[in-house]
């Protein structure tokens, strides 16, 4: 079968998460879409990739139509593989989502869905991140998948600079009472995780991460976690350059021997 297509679509949710569905469904409506997503549940993965065993691909059936590929991988293996190798052609855009539960903040470095998308920019191909802000198994993500189109079709028609996404954060709440769509930052966390300490029937000890409480610090209507409990649709521009820049000059005077 030939992969080709204008638009990649992953997720970290699965290839049998819902929110994918959707939101094939509702990119289709701007050009061909190909799904290439983990066959299981990778959320949190960060942008993990698997070096240490083979990937194995498998394509994906639903109501008796192709719908997807699955791989044995991560969400930025997915991508990877799909640009490196599925793909004859890059495609003109990279989408991941539609993410169940929201990505805001610091969790942005652990995010599945964001790392899916920033590997599209790592090639260099337009790419954006999009979540719903619900926890809810049956979620209704019709009014996320609008909101993904329509910056998925502006996106088409202005790429961003280089290495540059878009994360998207959109409210569970009807279409009519959604605030607005605000430009945002990240906003910054401090978080209280939990572990229970259990023992297993072999009298092993073992820790489980069973939730975390976060506080967001200096709360700011333009950070995204604020905009989204506020009502608004959140999107933050990302890029994968880590360098503190307004380091940079500090330790060049200070370090010893610092550019010199």
């Amino acid at each position: 079968m030939n992969y080709q297509a204008d638009i990649l679509i992953s997720n970290d949710d699965g290839i049998h998460a819902p929110g994918l569905a959707d939101l094939k469904a509702a990119l289709s409506t701007l050009g061909s879409v190909l799904v290439v997503a983990p066959d299981v549940e990778k959320s949190a993965f960060g942008h993990g990739i698997t070096m240490m065993t083979p990937l194995r691909m498998a394509e994906v059936q639903r109501n008796g139509e192709f719908f997807g590929l699955s791989v044995t991988g991560t969400p930025a293996d997915c991508v990877k593989l799909a640009l490196h190798t599925l793909m004859p052609r890059l495609p003109k855009l990279v989408v991941s989502g539609i993410n169940l539960g929201p990505n805001t903040g610091t969790n942005v470095l652990y995010s599945g869905t964001v790392a899916a998308a920033r590997e599209g920019t790592i090639f260099g191909v337009p790419s954006l991140a999009s979540s719903l802000r619900s926890y809810n198994r049956g979620a209704d993500f019709t009014v996320a998948a609008e909101h993904t189109r329509r910056f998925a079709a502006w996106l088409l028609a202005n790429p961003l600079p280089t290495g540059i996404l878009l994360n998207i954060n959109v409210p569970s709440l009807a279409e009519r009472d959604i605030r607005g769509v605000k430009v945002t930052r990240l906003a910054r966390y401090r978080y209280r995780d939990r572990y229970d300490v259990r023992e297993d029937p072999r009298g092993r000890t073992y820790y489980w991460l069973t939730g975390e409480d976060a506080e967001v610090l200096e709360p700011a209507p333009d950070q995204d976690a604020i905009a989204l409990d506020a009502g608004f649709v959140s999107v933050t521009p990302l890029g994968y350059d880590l360098t503190s820049h307004d380091a940079l000059g500090l330790l060049a005077k200070s370090l010893p021997n610092g550019n010199k």
